[in-house]
């Protein structure tokens, strides 16, 4: 079945942001009902389709993946900064890094050094300086892609807790009112 000129107009404001709401918005549905509309939209199968053969064009077009972000994540996370330097200890210059550790550098300055002034000046060297991206933030977004934080959260128990739940109750004296 094919879409109508609305439904297609909301796949393609889905895939911008891909909040139903908004899409059903854009694409002309009322604001008041855009919600419904907008989770009605993406449960028909018709529309689903449609959503997730963009979505593909869309990867194969900018050759963005789930492995290509993931991959690119991890050469943040795993970034040996020492990769930035020769074995003499001077930086490398940015067309000598290799794939990784090009990847996570997040920018570069480079300025001219000189000696002296005026007829004196003389050109001595380059001051390179590499920023790199957040290490921290790439290992989150690994830990969270892997459930690291989920099995470390099941790993912690609350002594409290773990006790009453193993308790006998029957083992616990009964109290009568009469008895306090």
């Amino acid at each position: 079945m094919a879409l109508t000129p609305k439904q297609s107009t909301f796949v393609q404001e889905y895939l911008i942001d891909l909040n139903a709401t908004q899409a059903a918005i854009r694409a002309g549905y009322s604001a008041k009902t855009a919600r419904q509309i907008g989770e009605e939209n993406l449960s028909k199968p018709d529309i689903a389709a449609a959503v997730a053969a963009a979505r593909k064009e869309r990867a194969e077009r900018t050759a963005v993946s789930a492995d290509r972000v993931l991959l690119e994540a991890a050469r943040l996370a795993l970034f040996d900064p020492r990769k930035l330097f020769n074995d003499d200890g001077s930086p490398k210059g940015i067309h000598e890094l290799d794939d990784d550790t090009a990847a996570a550098v997040a920018g570069i300055e480079v300025l001219e050094q000189f000696e002296g002034s005026g007829k004196d000046r003389v050109f001595v060297g380059y001051l390179k300086k590499y920023r790199v991206a957040d290490k921290n933030s790439a290992l989150e977004k690994l830990f969270k892609h892997h459930g690291l934080y989920e099995k470390d959260n099941r790993q912690k128990v609350d002594p409290i807790a773990e006790f009453l739940a193993g308790l006998n109750r029957s083992a616990l004296p009964v109290v009568a009112d009469g008895d306090r």
